[in-house]
């Protein structure tokens, strides 16, 4: 049978957990707001790139009737989860979503490159036996993505280099109605041409278009290169919040569990101890009517 001081001890230790919890659920508010940030500041620099590409293709519109002829595509695959856990089944879906997609494509994708971003994905992915090339770990703050990225992008370049592949794939968490998020797939390269054709038709404002003096060629490339910085960039920062937006719920549900607990345990604690008194007294009545009838 339970003891008052076991009781007690079992409180302490929900007690000691629900505050891990709440520290774990503040943390995980801040780290969103910070990735939220962010994705704001990417948005203004890739309109940026978008405008250079712009500019560029409406001096040779040509590019865009060889960039559409380009062969079907043999995309290698980048999925991006996370390194922590208690975060749901925020790994779970996006293994789950590439697994889907995977099965139902083309046969021959199972021997493609696929690095990973994230050990926790990564562990689901295996045990659903798909052979994976390389891990790489997630930034720990919004300021070392940019690190990663250009990693990733010497990666892409060497998938490239042998004939590999001659796309990227993206799958990753996106932030989906405030604090849900959901599975999604982007095609990193090549680029998309129905965008590119967008981008061309569309008119430039001010009237005024620009101008510049380097070589058409080089230019296109480093534009091109910084329009792939900023939409992995811009994936990673996505999936980083949409894993605190997990943890945060996932957190959010546990402190609701421990505060349920804790009320039955005080309850138990407080019965236990009016029974407890209750039987004291019983043997304290009983015991002076023993001495009276004596």
């Amino acid at each position: 049978m339970q003891t008052s001081e076991g009781i007690k001890r079992r409180l302490e230790t929900a007690e000691d957990l629900r505050s891990i919890v709440r520290t774990m659920k503040g943390l995980a508010a801040a780290t969103i707001r910070q990735y939220e940030d962010a994705v704001a500041s990417l948005v203004e620099y890739a309109r940026s790139v978008e405008l250079g590409l712009q500019v560029l293709l409406r001096h040779r519109p040509e590019v865009l009737t060889a960039l559409s002829r380009q062969p079907a595509r043999r995309p290698g695959i980048i999925v991006i989860g996370s390194d922590q856990g208690l975060c749901g089944a925020f790994n779970d879906q996006v293994a789950g979503f590439y697994l889907e997609q995977r099965a139902s494509g083309e046969p021959e994708a199972a021997d493609r490159p696929l690095l990973v971003l994230g050990v926790r994905a990564a562990g689901r992915l295996e045990d659903a036996g798909v052979r994976i090339a390389e891990v790489l770990t997630l930034p720990a703050s919004a300021a070392l993505v940019t690190d990663v990225v250009h990693d990733l992008l010497e990666r892409i370049d060497a998938w490239r280099a042998t004939g590999e592949v001659d796309g990227v794939d993206l799958y990753f968490n996106r932030p989906y109605r405030g604090a849900a998020f959901r599975p999604h797939r982007e095609v990193l390269l090549p680029l998309a041409i129905a965008r590119l054709q967008a981008l061309t038709a569309a008119p430039w404002r001010p009237r005024a278009a620009p101008t510049f003096a380097s070589d058409w060629d080089a230019l296109f490339s480093a534009i091109v290169r910084e329009h792939l910085f900023v939409t992995l960039h811009r994936a990673i920062v996505e999936s980083l919040a949409s894993e605190n937006a997990s943890r945060l719920a996932a957190m959010h549900a546990a402190e609701r569990n421990i505060d349920d607990r804790l009320g039955a345990l005080r309850g138990e604690f407080h019965l236990h101890r009016q029974t407890a008194i209750t039987g004291e007294l019983l043997e304290i009545v009983s015991g002076y009517e023993a001495l009276t009838q004596r």
